[in-house]
């Protein structure tokens, strides 16, 4: 009685990959994107935000320290 050969698998096409981005993953980079680029064209409404003085005082702490 002969054994029963089992049938090689078929080999993984080579055509494109189907790989589909949500829509946020485009969306995001743009938004972000058109918000530094309005940044760059009119400064004047970049504000910086109200911090405490330790945290203005530990930023400049950091400079000093990247100026040197």
């Amino acid at each position: 009685m002969p054994a029963r050969t089992h049938p090689r698998p078929q080999p993984a096409t080579t055509g494109g990959v189907d790989s589909r981005l949500p829509w946020w993953a485009l969306a995001l980079p743009v938004l972000a994107f058109v918000a530094l680029l309005a940044l760059i064209r009119n400064p004047a409404d970049a504000h910086a935000a109200a911090g405490s003085p330790a945290i203005t005082q530990l930023f400049q702490r950091v400079q000093e320290l990247l100026i040197r």
